[in-house]
């Protein structure tokens, strides 16, 4: 299974940051498979953002979660990350993940399947 990351990568303050996770070699709907989105601003560790679930159901971090939506394309086999009113602590390369079972994980050896990142700058 590979992850690839894809969007802008610079984006202005107070715009929405959208970025797509595309899946190939397996399906996101695959029985207990949780997919994520985590992000590595400069010089920090790991943040771990959102997940949606094989099952379609959707859980965020709480200090992100009034400004994230994530969602799911099955038969494209992508699922999303929309990120609002970013500012340029937004800043970070952004990841996409796939673990069987649900849970919250903030290193990449934890996840059974990772992308490669994208880096996105939020700046004027």
């Amino acid at each position: 299974v590979q992850l690839q990351e894809s969007g802008p990568g610079l984006v202005k303050p107070s715009q929405t940051l959208s970025l797509t996770c595309t899946v190939s070699g397996g399906s996101i709907s695959t029985n207990t498979y949780h997919w994520s989105w985590i992000r590595q601003p400069p010089g920090q560790g790991l943040e771990w953002i959102g997940y949606v679930a094989y099952s379609g159901s959707i859980y965020y971090s709480p200090s992100l979660r009034s400004r994230t939506s994530i969602s799911r394309d099955t038969p494209k086999n992508q699922f999303t990350l929309q990120l609002s009113s970013v500012t340029p602590e937004d800043t970070a390369v952004y990841f996409c993940a796939g673990k069987r079972g649900a849970g919250i994980y903030y290193s990449q050896p934890e996840y059974d399947y990772w992308g490669q990142g994208t880096q996105v700058t939020v700046s004027s």
